[in-house]
């Protein structure tokens, strides 16, 4: 392998490494606040004004500069341009930190209004609440935003270990911060805990820029090229990320009129489906990116289809079990991962009940981001945002259809159709732009991977019923072994099908894993 690839190999085990920690630790303080507070009115104003930061982060850190910042600064910086790339990025940082100042005061101005906007149907006292919380998580938008441009810097230069540490490091604080002032102030602590790990987070990706030799100069020139090429990279996919988080907000939005905890509930839900998209389906489409881009770039368009058809059944087989293991076993992972302290057996049920419709949507928002990055690769930003804005319109009509009989669960179910209908519109377009795509393949092999799903479904419900009935599931320990019992017997029932039926999937999946324990060991 050359120096390049183990650089790459090392860099996607150090990220993924850390995603997976800083999950966890999500999952730690999301426990802890819910354990403290229950699921209510706090919980609900707490997490309605986490949402708008947490937005723009998506929005910064998360997609923007990472699929525009970044590859103009390294492109300076791989032909030995340094200085010019400097230029470009203290102008681009200086351009979106006015930016993002002007917005926060707006923010700060305007917060009442945009919590009735947002969430019309809280109390008025909720409501005030809210109203406070996210005038503080505002300041944390700042240094999200400077975040952001370390990071990319950071990456450029191939240094993800301080991105990946600091990543970790803000979840921690949030949870110190948290449990030593929430005695005293109650879930402002935690609130000020997320501007407190924000700046920790940024405080320690600066320390490592400052030793890497920073450039900065605090000046905007508008006519630099890199300037120009960033910022018409950035309007498609800062549409693109709104329209996909504007889904979110329309649930929001009409949950707040429902009983006080069903916000948080459906975002407990909704965090869980996305898991398996975060960790995996995001990895395959990533990892195939680049391998695509240059494939369309050539003209290689055989060997591109043949890409997406084994990048698109791989994600199946993936989210497929997943969603169908997180549907059947949706009580006894949240009340595990949940039910503590004033998190009751209701709030339980409330939680899984939406996991169940949100699981109907998983494989979809997986796909998606297969499918907008064969777009990508095609030098076609905008399809996407489009198909996006119309499953937006479909997810506010079947909301408001569906919430009066269902009620949250109607939300996640609306919400997992848009994301069926997302996918199935950009395959038609995919397919009406690059040619028949092997849809006959697919469909054989994604009804393979729905029987075996099912099958191990089955497998994991009978272990899950017999426990149910016969052991005392007010114990953690026993709560363990059904979970573990479950998830191993069921895991094992799905691998052992999909090897008999000899699926290309299985065996892509396989042999990645035993190159990674291979190295593991070496």
């Amino acid at each position: 392998m050359t120096d390049s690839g183990r650089t790459a190999v090392q860099a996607a085990g150090i990220l993924m490494v850390s995603t997976i920690v800083s999950r966890i630790l999500g999952y730690v303080r999301n426990i802890v606040i819910y354990s403290s507070f229950g699921l209510g009115g706090l919980t609900d104003a707490y997490n309605a004004a986490f949402s708008i930061p947490d937005f723009l982060y998506i929005l910064l850190v998360g997609g923007a500069l990472s699929s525009a910042f970044i590859p103009v600064f390294t492109g300076y910086i791989a032909t030995d341009r340094e200085e010019e790339g400097w230029n470009t990025a203290s102008s681009v940082i200086n351009i979106l930190t006015l930016l993002v100042l002007f917005f926060i005061l707006l923010g700060e101005i305007w917060t009442p209004q945009l919590i009735r906007l947002l969430a019309p149907g809280f109390t008025e006292e909720v409501k005030a609440l809210t109203v406070t919380l996210t005038r503080v998580m505002f300041i944390q938008c700042f240094f999200m935003a400077m975040t952001g441009f370390s990071m990319g810097i950071l990456h450029s230069y191939r240094r993800f270990l301080p991105v990946a540490v600091s990543s970790v490091i803000y979840n921690v604080m949030i949870i110190a911060v948290g449990v030593a002032l929430s005695p005293l102030i109650g879930i402002m602590g935690y609130t000020l805990g997320v501007v407190a790990g924000a700046a920790v987070q940024f405080a320690i990706q600066f320390y490592h820029l400052r030793k890497l030799g920073l450039r900065y100069r605090p000046h905007i020139d508008l006519r630099l090229p890199g300037v120009k090429r960033v910022f018409i990279l950035l309007t498609p996919i800062l549409v693109g990320m709104s329209v996909s988080q504007l889904n979110l907000f329309v649930n929001q939005n009409l949950a707040s009129s429902l009983s006080q905890g069903t916000l948080t509930a459906l975002l407990i839900a909704q965090r869980l489906m996305q898991t398996p998209n975060g960790i995996f389906a995001t990895a395959i489409a990533v990892t195939m990116f680049p391998t695509m881009t240059a494939q369309a770039a050539r003209g290689e368009m055989s060997d591109f289809k043949q890409s997406f058809s084994l990048g698109f059944r791989t994600i199946l087989f993936v989210t497929a079990p997943a969603a169908v293991g997180m549907a059947v076993l949706r009580t006894p992972i949240i009340r595990i991962l949940y039910q503590h302290g004033l998190f009751s057996g209701g709030d339980t049920e409330a939680a899984a009940e939406a996991l169940l419709f949100y699981c109907v949507g998983l494989c979809a928002y997986g796909c998606i981001q297969m499918f907008s990055r064969m777009f990508y690769s095609m030098q076609d930003t905008w399809t996407p945002v489009s198909v996006g804005m119309v499953s937006i319109a479909v997810n506010i009509a079947l909301s408001l259809l569906l919430m009066k009989p269902m009620r949250h669960a109607g939300l996640a179910l609306a919400y997992s159709l848009a994301g069926i209908v997302n996918m199935l519109i950009l395959f038609a377009l995919l397919r009406r732009k690059a040619g028949p795509m092997g849809g006959r393949r697919i469909l054989r092999s994604f009804v393979k991977i729905l029987l075996i799903s099912f099958g191990m479904g089955l497998a994991a419900w009978a272990v899950y019923s017999l426990t149910e009935a016969r052991m005392d599931m007010e114990l953690m320990t026993n709560q363990l072994i059904q979970a573990a019992a479950s998830i191993g017997l069921g895991g094992a029932v799905f691998f052992a099908l999909a090897r008999a039926l000899k699926m290309e999937e299985y065996r892509v999946v396989a042999d990645t894993l035993l190159k990674r324990l291979r190295r593991g060991k070496k």
